[in-house]
């Protein structure tokens, strides 16, 4: 099969994330004025767009708060860096069971299951550029975690999001999701163009060897934009199978904390590792400006409190 490598990519940077990645790297950002910090910083790394979550400023814990995230952008936005915004949407989908002999009642303290209008709560408040949207449940990692995520409960989401003129960054964790993100495209509900991220390595999705990326690439319709990570070890080598692929660029410290054996990174570090190896395979970094103009994205500030 020949290269059909991207050599005009983007840099996403997963700031923060939503694991319990807190107390494990002094690097990991908690407060808004933290993870803004850390946003910019990715910024003037070569990161052209910034995927954000907010987390409890004393905790540390996941949070769906809008307070927090308003807090968040008025502080990227008020830096005047010029830097695509991209929010969560996947908070409160997770359901937690029992054991496997007393799945009900569910986990309370784990389980966060609201409706969709409460989903995008804050993207409707805060209006980014992007925010996502996880096309599918799957068995997440922890034994009893399941992320749920309904077909009703996307149609309505995407809906709301398409009719908020937010772009939706589609998250697939396996092809299944691949499989409804097109349903979703041919009901009208995701408009062009069409924007992708692919989950690599995340238990139990699919897996990040090389044929199940490509799999997964080569099901996804060529007029659509793709970017691709995995987590862990294998962040760096994904930058270069995903240039290679022909897509984009994440790395951030929601999917690996560390920049070497024994080396705790920053995002901007892991920003600067990704563009030095996409630039050293001839590769040229595309600016926000130019992800805005590819992706049609609408640049705005929130809504009036």
């Amino acid at each position: 099969m020949p290269l059909n490598a991207n050599l005009n990519p983007f840099i996403t940077c997963a700031v923060t994330g939503s694991g319990a990645t807190q107390d494990r790297s002094s690097h990991v950002p908690r407060s808004p004025e933290q993870i803004a910090n850390s946003a910019i910083d990715a910024a003037k790394a070569g990161a052209a767009i910034v995927h954000c979550h907010v987390r409890d400023p004393d905790t540390g814990e996941p949070s769906r708060r809008p307070e927090l995230y308003r807090e968040l952008l008025d502080r990227i936005r008020d830096s005047d860096t010029d830097v695509v915004i991209n929010l969560t949407a996947g908070m409160g989908g997770d359901i937690v069971f029992g054991d496997a002999e007393n799945p009900l009642p569910l986990d309370a303290a784990g389980t966060d299951m609201v409706g969709a209008t409460e989903r995008v709560e804050h993207i409707a408040e805060c209006l980014p550029e992007i925010c996502t949207l996880d096309c599918g449940t799957m068995n997440f990692a922890e034994a009893d975690y399941v992320m749920t995520n309904t077909p009703g409960m996307l149609r309505a989401m995407g809906q709301m999001m398409t009719d908020l003129g937010v772009r939706p960054e589609i998250e697939v964790f396996e092809t299944g999701h691949l499989w409804f993100a097109k349903q979703l495209v041919d009901e009208g509900i995701i408009e062009d163009p069409v924007m992708i991220q692919m989950c690599m390595g995340i238990p139990w999705g699919a897996p990040d060897d090389l044929n199940t990326f490509m799999s997964m690439v080569n099901n996804t319709p060529e007029s659509w934009t793709f970017s691709a990570f995995s987590i862990g070890q294998n962040q760096m080598p994904f930058v270069s199978a995903a240039v290679l692929a022909g897509g984009n660029i994440r790395v951030g410290l929601e999917d690996n904390l560390w920049l070497g054996k024994g080396q705790l990174a920053t995002n901007a570090q892991l920003v600067e590792k990704a563009a030095t190896i996409a630039t050293n395979m001839g590769a040229s970094l595309m600016t926000p400006a130019q992800v805005r103009e590819k992706m049609q994205l609408v640049k705005r500030q929130p809504r009036a409190k």
